[in-house]
């Protein structure tokens, strides 16, 4: 009896133990979720940051062409090549991130770009300034960029943490998931509105031409996460390209990001970059957002709390681009960010 009476007090322990472990493994996976989304923002950032960086090199290039007499072809400068590299490295940093966090999170940091190009534009501004004149002239830039980093680090830190390996079995499952169904049944509705309105009313106002673009981004990105995702896990030894729904996904995303490009370049003809800039982020982010929250449920089991505050991370980064781009909003058209005023003389050495 006493045997069994101190077997039973040594066996008292054991739930606590097995409970604390169970507390352990939530907690890794917790800070593993957190993680992956940090990698997955930094990835972002950085690929819109050298994005933006590139663009603006291949701009100086061109403005640098046409205000000499140099008779070189754009492609045969070091310096258009050295922004296509960079533009190649940014986009594969953006599509990576889409591998590591949730869609809704990566989505909205395209406001980085917005921001480093108009840190560029202040830097190399076209006219000469004093202080005060600068500082009224571009106090709108500055509150912007405050109110989009503030917005970008509420995205960062109060993002959704869905971690769901992007296998074929997961996606298809998805794809064919009622919520996602009834969505594409009403994107497909709108979209084919929007463009009869569009084709044969003439209906060229912006919101409609970028509501175009937004409802096509949304599956881009879509199924961008689903092709990055499974080249991730093949790289990593679970190979997801013998599924038939890869390949499905990769003809979606190409599909849907030439279809965007094409209605942009409309767009562009029409209205100046700077409105097309803000009004499509703001767009572009809700709809995709609804999509993932939808595609791949993103908040589900998420704290109300943190789906406010990730909505208040939005508005103020949609505020912050908003105030970025109308302080160019009576730019000359095609005005570049990097002017010739800024420049070195080429003749001076």
């Amino acid at each position: 009896m006493d045997g069994a009476h101190s077997a039973g007090l040594q066996l008292q322990p054991l739930p606590p133990t097995s409970g604390a472990t169970s507390t352990s493994l939530s907690s890794g996976e917790g800070s593993f979720s957190y993680k992956e989304n940090l990698i997955g923002a930094l990835l972002a950032i950085f690929g819109h940051l050298v994005v933006s960086i590139a663009l603006n090199l291949q701009k100086y290039c061109h403005i640098r062409l046409a205000g000499s007499k140099d008779p070189r072809a754009y492609f045969k400068t070091k310096t258009w090549w050295l922004g296509l590299l960079l533009l190649l490295l940014g986009e594969l940093g953006v599509f990576a991130s889409y591998a590591f966090a949730p869609l809704s999170l990566i989505v909205p940091l395209s406001a980085v770009s917005v921001i480093a190009s108009a840190i560029i534009g202040i830097i190399f501004i076209k006219e000469k300034w004093k202080p005060k004149d600068f500082v009224r002239r571009y106090i709108l830039s500055f509150v912007g960029c405050g109110l989009a980093i503030v917005g970008t680090y509420l995205l960062v830190t109060f993002a959704p943490n869905s971690h769901e390996k992007m296998t074929g079995e997961n996606i298809a499952r998805h794809l064919v998931s009622w919520p996602f169904l009834l969505y594409m049944l009403v994107a497909i509705i709108l979209f084919c509105l929007l463009l009869y309105f569009y084709k044969e009313k003439n209906a060229n106002s912006i919101v409609v031409i970028l509501l175009l673009v937004a409802l096509l981004g949304s599956m881009t990105v879509v199924t961008v996460k689903a092709v990055a995702g499974m080249l991730v896990l093949s790289i990593q030894g679970n190979l997801q390209l013998d599924y038939p729904i890869f390949y499905v996904m990769f003809v979606c995303m190409v599909a849907t990001a030439i279809y965007q490009a094409t209605f942009l370049t409309q767009a562009s003809q029409i209205y100046d970059s700077s409105l097309i800039a803000s009004v499509g982020y703001i767009l572009s982010t809700t709809v995709a957002i609804t999509a993932g929250a939808i595609f791949y449920l993103d908040f589900l089991g998420e704290e109300a709390l943190h789906i406010c505050m990730f909505a208040l991370g939005c508005l103020i980064a949609f505020l912050g681009v908003f105030l970025i781009t109308r302080n160019r909003k009576k730019a000359i058209p095609f005005e570049p960010y990097i002017s010739m005023d800024a420049m070195p003389d080429e003749g001076a050495g």
